[in-house]
């Protein structure tokens, strides 16, 4: 066997190999980086009793909730050991929420999120929860890290608002994405704001719209209390999920097969157009935690 010597230089150019592929492998999803894995992993956990009295949500079942789903995604039995897998103590973290007044981003989950960051490490004034003013945000404006969060609602533009259309507030004209039933609303991850950052994203499936009538429209006639949240690292294995939720509701609802108008194209073309996830239910590895009473999935 013949043994090579290891110059300076080289071993000086292996170890920033090295140094960069670290930081390449905790940038990655986690999804992305099990080998084995083939499939995008997607929990839906579910909790009958998150509504306290008068419909208010219980802060402590929402951190239950959250923190079984991403021990789930992750493969960890403790919570904090799953989050650090997540989000780093160096981190700078933007969890860009969702303020639109008839169904916006729970405060409580918001709250959750940013305990568990902070349980991570980071310093408060390192984490920011925004929507419409990302751009202007000085945290956001250096974030190293961003948690995605929304509730899940027809839309009548895009057909559903989505994880992939939360991100339109990184740009100055959002009205520029809304050509074509905002086709390519997959571009925006594509932003500097945004490229590579994602670490988590969360569909809140609490109370759903599965239908409007118009632009803006919130009717709760058209919601149910269905107490979920859709969890994972990509965002087209998730939304496509929500999709097929909202679909079976609508079934169910109307007693018979009326499209979702317009149709959420974007979704299923941010698989195929733009390679940002999947969308084919045959590759989404599908967890169910807790209440599995009308799933409608």
């Amino acid at each position: 066997m013949i043994k090579k010597s290891i110059t300076r230089r080289r071993f000086i150019r292996d170890s920033s190999k090295a140094a960069l592929a670290g930081a390449l492998y905790f940038s990655l999803p986690l999804s992305a980086i099990r080998s084995e894995e083939k499939k995008s992993r997607v929990v839906l956990i579910r909790y009958k009793d998150i509504f306290e009295a008068q419909n208010k949500i219980s802060q402590q079942r929402m951190q239950q909730m959250i923190d079984e789903a991403v021990m789930a995604l992750v493969d960890e039995t403790d919570p904090l050991k799953a989050w650090r897998k997540i989000i780093s103590k160096d981190d700078v973290v933007g969890i860009k929420s969702n303020v639109w007044w008839g169904l916006y981003t729970p405060k409580e989950l918001e709250q959750a999120l940013r305990k568990r960051i902070m349980d991570c490490g980071v310093a408060a004034g390192d984490i920011s929860i925004e929507d419409r003013r990302v751009l202007n945000d000085k945290v956001f404006n250096r974030a190293t890290a961003l948690i995605n969060v929304r509730p899940l609602r027809t839309h009548d533009w895009s057909g559903v608002g989505s994880l992939i259309k939360n991100y339109i507030m990184f740009v100055k004209k959002p009205w520029e994405y809304h050509n074509d039933s905002c086709a390519d609303l997959a571009a925006l991850w594509k932003l500097p704001h945004v490229a590579g950052k994602t670490r988590l994203n969360i569909l809140v499936m609490l109370t759903p719209q599965f239908h409007h009538t118009g632009a803006h429209h919130y009717n709760p006639e058209y919601t149910w209390p269905y107490c979920g949240l859709l969890v994972g690292f990509d965002p087209v294995a998730v939304d496509s999920t929500g999709v097929r939720i909202l679909r079976a509701k609508r079934l169910e609802h109307f007693k018979e097969e009326r499209p979702i108008n317009p149709p959420p194209k974007h979704v299923f073309l941010a698989d195929t157009r733009h390679h940002l996830g999947t969308a084919d239910p045959a590759k989404i590895d599908l967890i169910r935690i807790g209440w599995q009473e009308e799933a409608l999935i």
